[in-house]
């Protein structure tokens, strides 16, 4: 059984910073693709970062690039996103996703999902 637990997200002012993590198990972690993606309230699902299998290829959303990083420890089955000067815009529940297909990862498609841990950030 694939299992994907966020954790770090809670409650922030303006400027501030969190580290969300995904602890992944059931899964061989190092061959797999792994994405940060968010929804807002009344808003879609939107990725926000993403990294290939051994830490390369990663990606950034428009709107946090310069601000969030993405990274992996293998060793520990583990991806983070670091995630500093943050908005008020930032507010989600912010989720994590794995697949060995990293343009599904890429795309919104991943076949392993967590459940998500809240962001919110106050002005």
């Amino acid at each position: 059984q694939v299992q994907l637990v966020e954790s770090g997200g809670g409650l922030v002012q303006a400027g501030g910073s969190l580290r969300l993590s995904c602890a992944a198990s059931g899964l061989t972690f190092s061959t797999y693709a792994m994405g940060w993606f968010r929804q807002a309230p009344g808003k879609e699902r939107e990725s926000v970062a993403g990294i290939g299998w051994s830490g390369g290829n990663t990606y950034y959303a428009d709107s946090v690039k310069g601000r969030f990083t993405v990274s992996r420890d293998n060793a520990k089955n583990t991806v983070y996103l670091q995630m500093n000067s943050l908005k008020p815009e930032d507010t989600a529940v912010y989720y994590c996703a794995a697949d060995y297909r990293e343009l599904y990862v890429r795309g919104g498609t991943s076949t392993y999902w967590g459940q998500g841990t809240q962001v919110t950030v106050s002005s």
